[in-house]
């Protein structure tokens, strides 16, 4: 089985919680499932473009990225929190094998257009070639690619990693997808966790801004992965991520599964 799982949020910048999520995937591996881990580091970019005197500015949760802050966002996410998750994953027992999505044109992005104002270099994903990351599967290590992509003129551009993750999922032909986080999963009016999320509810939630912010593009992303073949897609909180090599044989009691329709 094909599984990508984007790591994000506690799980980069807590060193117990990401020892965990590294177990966890080393465990789900050694059953014999190919794993691919696409990871952000929107934390760390932006604690370092702080220190830098750089201000942040988003827009629908996603990064206005300037020249200046994505070439940082090159330096911190394709450099340190990658090897950073490379070194946890090789500590758990694994090889892992660390890129970025301009390595071997893995992940080709072009512009992409806001109605609210102009993002900068962001990128939409128009095109994964897996050959790069089969190739790691074959000789037995796991692929850990950081959310930049490469566009036709050669340009880098940063990309959501949410949407990065289910757009390999797609390009994998995965067999699920899952979001290691630092929320317990979708939450409702009330504040509670919704175990089971139809993508035909979730617009209701966003036109009463029950969801927004951050969950808007991980959202996007679940739908996006869903309607291309996907065939389940889970939000897990990372602080638990032992549940992570259970989650296609038992019923988890954490974190929401999105699902086609409820």
């Amino acid at each position: 089985m094909k599984v990508v799982v984007k790591v994000g949020g506690a799980a980069l910048d807590d060193t117990e919680v990401l020892r965990k999520c590294a177990h966890a995937i080393v465990e789900l591996a050694g059953d014999g499932h190919q794993i691919a881990v696409i990871h952000g580091g929107g934390a760390e970019l932006t604690r370092t473009m702080q220190r830098l005197g750089k201000k942040s500015e988003f827009i629908n949760g996603l990064r206005v990225t300037d020249a200046e802050t994505r070439d940082m966002a090159l330096m911190v996410l394709a450099g340190m929190v990658n090897k950073k998750l490379v070194s946890a994953i090789c500590a758990a027992g694994k090889p892992a094998i660390g890129l970025c999505g301009g390595d071997g044109g893995t992940v080709r992005a072009r512009k992409k257009l806001s109605d609210n104002g102009d993002l900068g270099y962001v990128g939409e994903i128009c095109a994964v070639e897996p050959r790069w990351i089969e190739a790691i599967w074959t000789q037995g290590g796991i692929p850990v690619i950081s959310s930049l992509a490469v566009g036709a003129m050669g340009e880098y551009y940063n990309v959501n990693a949410d949407q990065m993750a289910a757009a390999c999922a797609v390009g994998c032909h995965a067999s699920a997808l899952i979001f290691l986080t630092d929320v317990a999963g979708v939450k409702d009016a009330d504040g509670a966790v919704i175990p089971w999320l139809g993508l035909n509810q979730i617009s209701a939630l966003v036109e009463t801004a029950v969801i927004k912010g951050g969950m808007l593009p991980k959202l996007e992303a679940c739908r996006h992965a869903l309607n291309r073949g996907v065939g389940r897609v889970r939000i897990l909180p990372a602080s638990e991520a032992e549940v992570l090599p259970q989650f296609y044989f038992s019923k988890l009691q954490l974190g929401t599964e999105v699902r086609v329709a409820q």
